[in-house]
């Protein structure tokens, strides 16, 4: 297990280098500059030189990738161009409100897909199977973002049950705060629901055929007993690992999701600040998201060993 847990780690080292070194070279070459994104258009060109060499920015590349590596191994990942604020202190300023909405989307993918995935396995190919089989693939097939539009449509301007956009901090109250979250969490866990259901609908119909499921039903166990004691728990194991891959997904298609609904998470933080060519702030949030990603896949190895027991790491 040692062994396992060092190898991951030198693993989520190296993936987290080669995140910092394509996103930074990718910041290089796209069109703008941050010292006219500061200055305006309308700056002189002394005026711009002068602010790219008080940024650093006349360096050679490799000099300003090595010198921003070196802050962050120290825990300093720069200071906003535009905002002139600590990085850091912008990320955890908004990573708290991207993290809830990302898990809050994921608790309701869970709740919803994996009930439906079992019940379409056990009663596959009848009118059930064929109708939560018709969801999941219009979960999988709507984009998140047009989703969303369609629910502030619906809930929020036809009906008035919801508000359209905004986040509601706890201090405000739990309700509001919970309302706040329904149609953002709702679209941003469409495609996960689906995804989910089709995996855990294949998973159970793979393990409901296995011989420990008919030694079950031949010791007159229930139905119920034997997909819920026996099948789920083993089904569930494809179903994790769809989980931990499409967190960082979600994490993703946050930055749409905020975007629509005005969240001020992560998301919107890393559109505006490519918008306005605010370097250090793209590197460190997208650090952040991939450091979470890597993470959150580490832990999904871990969850094996609990849903089976007989999977053990060297």
């Amino acid at each position: 297990m040692r062994r396992y847990i060092f190898l991951r780690i030198v693993q989520i080292v190296l993936v987290m280098i080669g995140v910092t070194v394509l996103c930074f070279f990718m910041l290089k070459v796209t069109p703008g500059d941050p010292a006219t994104a500061i200055l305006g258009v309308q700056a002189s060109p002394e005026e711009v030189e002068r602010v790219r060499r008080s940024l650093g920015l006349d360096r050679p590349w490799l000099v300003q990738l090595g010198m921003w590596a070196g802050n962050v191994l120290r825990g300093d990942f720069g200071t906003s161009y535009i905002n002139k604020k600590p990085v850091s202190e912008l990320i955890l300023t908004r990573l708290p409100i991207t993290l809830e909405l990302t898990f809050f989307s994921m608790l309701l993918a869970t709740l919803i897909a994996i009930p439906a995935g079992v019940i379409s396995a056990v009663r596959r190919y009848n009118w059930v199977d064929y109708f939560l089989t018709g969801f999941s693939l219009f979960g999988v097939s709507m984009p998140s973002f047009w989703f969303g539009i369609l629910l502030i449509l619906v809930f929020a301007l036809w009906l008035g049950w919801l508000p359209a956009s905004g986040y509601v901090p706890w201090s405000r109250g739990v309700w509001p705060h919970f309302r706040s979250l329904i149609l953002p969490g709702i679209a941003l866990g469409l495609s996960l629901t689906g995804a989910l259901a089709r995996f855990s609908r294949s998973s159970m119909i793979e393990t409901l055929v296995q011989d420990y499921i008919r030694t079950a039903r031949a010791k007159g166990l229930s139905d119920r007993q034997v997909v819920i004691s026996h099948a789920l728990r083993n089904a569930l194991i494809p179903t994790v690992t769809v989980l931990g891959i499409q967190f960082g997904a979600l994490l993703g298609g946050a930055v749409i999701i905020e975007t629509v609904f005005a969240f001020p998470g992560v998301g919107t933080m890393l559109l505006t600040a490519v918008n306005q060519r605010d370097y250090p702030v793209v590197m460190g949030a997208t650090l952040v998201i991939a450091l979470l990603y890597t993470v959150s896949n580490l832990f999904v190895d871990f969850a094996y060993t609990w849903l089976n027991p007989r999977i053990r790491f060297k």
